[in-house]
């Protein structure tokens, strides 16, 4: 898989919750970006089979969800005269259009090669992103338009989550228990451009159709629906993984906390807590996480260096 853009130059270390200077905006834009999926067992973070297949949920959920971030802002693009902001969309759209890609090729070349069927799962995001949250198709020029902001504040919703998880993934302990680097790069790549760009989707929104109404209604929408469809994978997943032997609630429950005991696994807890934080008025999403350290680490990604 390749995609062609530029790569950042320094190549400092991954340290957790690194201090360095923030570098304050950067222009956003597609890295270049390679994996081989070959060597890399289902059960990737060693000794925790139940945290592996959860992390894997992302790879069905996200390719269609990055999609419609993308078909999305397509349509909102020619509608902004900013053209500062027009340039951080396209940057945005040129990201998750690599994300989409990027996850697109796990469900192929290591999902379904490890004996995880993802179609059905597929079909369903399919319906959802492009059905149900798709553009309105009726309706006159306002209807449209009005459809078209609140579709804006949900993705500003969701990538609230995104950023939360992008700065889980720079600073979990997968390294230190020895998980297949080719994932974890995946995932931490992708997190750290989702903190790169934490900012932009609620500005879009803001930009379009600023309203404290709009953006709790959103948030309202969006984690029960993330929730709901995040455990569905899990199960999805965890149905058709056959090494696992006792499959079932508490055996998936105890796993789980085990998997956020060594690190691997944020808490519910943390992302309920984070949930609070963006009904605060004055919440802006560049609270979250480090853009110098995301930063570095898309200058020192693998992936980013394979491909170059």
């Amino acid at each position: 898989m390749h995609a062609h853009a530029e790569r950042l130059d320094a190549t400092p270390p991954h340290t957790p919750h690194d201090n360095g200077t923030d570098p304050g905006e950067v222009e956003l834009h597609a890295r270049n970006v390679t994996f081989d999926w070959s060597d890399v067992p289902l059960h990737w973070i060693p000794g925790h089979p139940i945290a592996s297949d959860f992390i894997s949920v992302l790879n069905l959920l996200l390719p269609e969800g990055e999609r419609w971030f993308v078909q999305t802002y397509n349509e909102a693009l020619p509608l902004v005269r900013d053209e500062e902001l027009a340039a951080t969309m396209r940057g945005f759209i040129g990201q998750e259009a690599m994300h989409a890609e990027a996850h697109d090729h796990v469900l192929w070349e290591f999902l379904d090669h490890h004996g995880i069927d993802p179609r059905p799962y597929a079909r369903q995001m399919e319906w959802v992103f492009r059905k149900v949250l798709g553009p309105l198709e009726k309706g006159s020029a306002e209807a449209k338009q009005k459809h078209l902001i609140e579709r804006l504040w949900l993705i500003a919703a969701i990538e609230h989550y995104t950023a939360i998880l992008g700065d889980f993934a720079l600073n979990n302990t997968w390294t230190e228990v020895g998980a297949h680097p080719t994932m974890a790069d995946l995932f931490t790549w992708h997190g750290a451009e989702e903190v790169e760009h934490r900012a932009v989707a609620h500005d879009v929104a803001v930009y379009f159709g600023d309203s404290y109404l709009r953006r709790g209604r959103a948030m309202l929408i969006a984690l029960p629906a993330l929730m709901i469809l995040l455990f569905r994978g899990f199960r999805f997943i965890t149905s058709q993984d056959t090494s696992i032997r006792h499959n079932n609630f508490f055996y998936r429950q105890y796993h789980y906390m085990r998997g956020v005991r060594a690190g691997v696994l944020p808490t519910i807890r943390s992302v309920l807590l984070a949930t609070v934080s963006y009904f605060r008025p004055g919440f802006h999403p560049t609270e979250i996480g480090s853009t110098a350290q995301a930063v570095a680490y898309l200058a020192s990604s693998p992936a980013a260096r394979n491909a170059s």
